[in-house]
């Protein structure tokens, strides 16, 4: 039994140092170096592979058990979701349905700046609602891409855009596995997520058409960026705060998407701005609702599957006494599992096994039950409905496992890293040395969240990492538990976009595999602005909003 050490120098400065030292080599080889992500992944991994057992003293058989935990979580459900998406998304354009697509969306508006709001913000945060793991942005930067944005631009946009929803994605996951982790009721930390996103879920959209056409374009789309901001924004507010985490970003998206596609049948820019240049959009009359159903019928049943795979009833039939339960595949690392032993970050108290810390030590291949496997069954339904020729769907299959072999290596070699960096006790290192920045933990308290979400790639894991440490902290500074737990989140949602894991997964999906580091300085510096805000935000609300924090109910 191997004990995590927090502090290998007795100096908690020194020890963070050097547990950032594998993030500081992934940011160089990928900033400075511009290597491809898999280089700088398998680099990052000897780096931080060597810190673990020569610095915390962590037996190499544990290393190489931490390697593998995180290698299989990156294949599944990760590259799973990743591979199914751009799957289906090949399906459309084989069978012609793509571009029928494009011509319903130039119908609603031939303009890219909208169409990023509508497809990359709108429709990506209902993906992200329902199934996260990188899905929405591999299947939103793909349709862009498709509609005419070079494929640099509609990745960065989409990864951008899905800052927002990142919180209660995945039905509401990061925030109620954080809630049960530390013993709270998972609304009053919904309730506090939900206020502290109104600036950001209102900023984005704006900010995204910044991006694309400066002050111009955001004044000649004014009209429509309000509508679908102020919708999505309003009714993830209303949602968070009534209704919990587990479907503010269902409701904020269909919402948002709805009142802005009605608002655009009475409402035009007067300039189309388009990156491809195209000037001429002549009306299209061959196309009739059923043609365009007809088109839409991958991604109708991708909702439709989707809507399904998150019900309660549907998981019950894969558990333990459910009678698809054989469908079950796990992989127990009882090695990490009853071989390493967590300190309390407190201070007081014994240390605990690993997986009563952390409670993701497993990898739960519930093979039928995974979204991926929806998204498939999505893309076999499509097959059949819209009479695609086997030989043709084994060529897009085929050639989407080509193209997805390096980003699926790039991905397992990042969340093999997230795996030894969690399980060695560097992650827990860098969340206790901002811990001991005294009242200034207000502001620090949302980077936490980032860096934890830039280094497992996953909100959700960033909450169950450094949620007892939020809550700490808040009860020694005297501030609501509601707050830095809300920060962490929110934090870490801005923390998506710079993940290595979200890099990998955007460069595969709009075919720009080996730019990894031209994405990741698109993404970095927007990313760094927004944490320092959130920062900001985050210090008015601990010492001058303090009637807005909910009341934190104990469980």
């Amino acid at each position: 039994m191997w004990q995590q050490i927090y502090d290998p120098f007795n100096s908690i400065w020194l020890s963070a140092l050097f547990a950032f030292l594998p993030i500081l080599c992934f940011l160089a080889c990928l900033v400075f170096f511009k290597l491809k992500g898999y280089q700088a992944g398998f680099l990052t991994v000897v780096l931080a592979s060597v810190i673990a057992l020569f610095v915390y003293d962590m037996p190499w058989n544990l290393v190489g058990a931490s390697f593998v935990q995180g290698f299989t979580n990156g294949m599944w459900p990760i590259a799973w979701i990743i591979i199914a998406a751009i799957f289906l998304y090949k399906l459309s354009i084989k069978s012609g349905s793509f571009e029928i697509i494009k011509k319903s969306v130039m119908s609603i508006t031939p303009d890219h700046r909208i169409q990023v709001i509508l497809i990359g913000f709108c429709f990506g945060s209902f993906l992200e609602g329902a199934i996260g793991f990188g899905g929405p942005v591999a299947i939103t930067a793909a349709l862009l891409v498709g509609l005419g944005l070079r494929p640099l631009q509609a990745a960065g946009l989409c990864l951008i855009a899905n800052t927002a929803p990142v919180a209660f994605g995945a039905v509401g996951i990061p925030i109620i596995a954080m809630a049960n982790l530390v013993g709270v009721e998972a609304h009053s930390v919904s309730a506090m997520v939900g206020r502290m996103l109104v600036p950001l879920s209102l900023s984005i959209p704006f900010f995204i058409v910044f991006l694309m056409d400066g002050l111009k374009g955001v004044k000649e789309t004014f009209p429509a960026i309000l509508v679908a901001a102020l919708s999505f924004t309003a009714t993830q507010f209303w949602s968070s705060n009534h209704l919990g985490a587990e479907l503010p970003d269902i409701i904020s998206a269909i919402v948002s998407l709805a009142v802005t596609t009605i608002f655009l049948k009475f409402w035009k820019p007067k300039n189309i701005f388009r990156l491809d240049g195209e000037t001429h959009f002549s009306e299209d009359n061959t196309l009739n609702f059923g043609d365009v159903l007809k088109a839409w019928t991958p991604f109708i049943l991708l909702i439709v599957c989707i809507i399904i795979w998150t019900q309660p009833w549907f998981k019950a039939i894969f558990d333990k006494d459910g009678f698809l339960s054989y469908t079950s595949i796990s992989l127990q690392f009882s090695n990490l599992t009853s071989g390493i032993l967590s300190p309390s970050i407190t201070g007081i108290g014994e240390a605990k096994p690993l997986s009563l810390g952390l409670g993701i030590d497993l990898i739960n291949g519930k093979s039928v039950a995974q979204a991926g496997t929806a998204i498939l069954l999505a893309a076999f339904l499509t097959i059949a409905i819209l009479r695609i020729k086997a030989e043709d769907a084994a060529e897009c299959f085929w050639a989407t496992l080509k193209e997805m072999a390096i980003p699926c290596l790039t991905i397992g070699l990042v969340v093999a890293f997230a795996f030894i960096s969690k399980n060695s006790g560097m992650s827990t290192t860098l969340g206790l040395a901002f811990a001991h920045t005294g009242d200034a933990f207000a502001f620090f308290s949302p980077i936490i969240g980032w860096i934890g979400v830039f280094l497992t790639g996953s909100d959700t894991s960033a909450n169950l990492l450094f949620g007892t440490l939020q809550q700490v902290s808040a009860q020694k500074l005297g501030v609501s538990e509601a707050l830095f737990l809300a920060a962490n989140s929110v934090g870490g949602v801005v923390g998506k976009m710079i993940s290595p894991q979200s890099i990998a997964i955007a460069c595969a999906a709009v075919g720009l595999v080996g730019k990894e580091s031209d994405l990741f300085k698109f993404t970095l510096k927007y990313s760094i602005a927004f944490i320092i805000l959130i920062g900001i935000w985050t210090c008015i609300i601990a010492f001058f909003l303090q009637g807005i924090i909910p009341e934190v109910v104990a469980k």
